[in-house]
């Protein structure tokens, strides 16, 4: 089968590693299932894979690809739910020290057969399209449990998206206004800040711009570029959720505001499968479309990780398989 998969970690220059060619089909362990592959969503995690760089100790060669969507042997359109763990593991998933993601510890999607646990795959709503349905399993995880399970908001109240253009951000601009919130967002250009409007986002603001109020809930994927104006950004008791370090993970912090305002700093790790089955759920029902500017075929998935390496995508990269 052809797939994108690296030879080994590079942390300078993580594309020298790619390779698109022919790998075995992968066997089928008991109680695993073999999906083939319709689409794949590149997301950033998979140039920390190709930098070597995660929770765990990777093992090279590994094909890359943490979310996707395909068909079983039986031809049943499904969704794989990419979070994995130690079957063992009582009580959520997110917890489990073993925890990882496909194409972490396990081969990944992106290419034209996969395995995973039959657990780690869920039926694919009618009303969504493979496109769709590829990208839901990172970004869109991410947000709904940043912004349903962390962030403790009420609709109504406001919240702000540091960054516009991001997977995990674009979604939780879509999800936000879908539930009701007032969702205000950054951006670094023009371009960048009408995406986000017209993803649904209320109003905008140039980057690390004063806000005319503070906010219940601020959504922090960046890191240390704007961690100070996430904290300044925060209503007293309101709440901050990162999930992410683009931008780097050493921050300054101004510990009388966090105290004295009563500040929440929670962190926020992908979701469980009742996470993912509620979102997929609510994706369908509020009848959600990812942006998705660039859709590549599998032999030109290299183009899309560099384009997500350099920052050139506002939105999502999905493969064609």
């Amino acid at each position: 089968m052809r797939a994108v998969w690296a030879n080994r970690a590079n942390l300078k220059n993580p594309l020298a590693s790619v390779r698109n060619d022919v790998r075995r089909v992968p066997e089928v362990p008991k109680g695993w299932v073999k999906v083939k592959v319709a689409a794949v969503g590149l997301n950033y995690h998979d140039i920390f894979t190709l930098r070597g760089l995660g929770m765990h100790k990777l093992t090279f060669p590994l094909t890359l690809g943490n979310e996707g969507a395909g068909f079983l042997d039986d031809g049943m359109e499904i969704i794989i739910f990419p979070v994995m763990g130690d079957p063992n593991f009582k009580g959520d998933l997110t917890l489990d020290p073993k925890r990882h993601v496909l194409g972490e510890l396990t081969q990944g999607a992106l290419a034209e057969y996969v395995v995973v646990p039959e657990e780690n795959v869920i039926k694919k709503p009618k009303e969504l399209s493979m496109l769709t349905a590829s990208v839901l399993g990172i970004a869109y995880l991410t947000a709904y449990r940043m912004l349903f399970g962390r962030s403790g908001l009420k609709i109504g109240q406001k919240m702000l998206v540091q960054g516009s253009t991001g997977g995990v951000a674009t979604a939780l601009i879509q999800l936000g206004r879908a539930a009701g919130m007032t969702v205000w967002c950054t951006g670094r250009t023009e371009e960048k800040r009408m995406l986000a409007m017209k993803l649904g986002a209320h109003r905008t603001f140039e980057a690390g711009e004063e806000l005319p109020e503070k906010v219940g809930a601020v959504f922090d994927m960046s890191g240390a570029q704007t961690w100070s104006h996430s904290l300044d950004s925060v209503a007293t008791g309101g709440t901050i959720v990162t999930c992410g370090l683009h931008s780097g993970s050493k921050v300054e912090m101004d510990l009388l505001k966090v105290f004295t305002e009563q500040v929440n700093i929670h962190g926020s790790y992908a979701g469980n499968r009742e996470d993912f089955e509620e979102m997929v759920a609510f994706v369908a029902e509020h009848k959600i479309e990812p942006h998705i500017p660039v859709v590549l075929p599998l032999e030109k998935a290299e183009e899309g990780l560099r384009m997500i390496l350099e920052g050139k995508v506002q939105g999502k990269v999905v493969v064609k398989v």
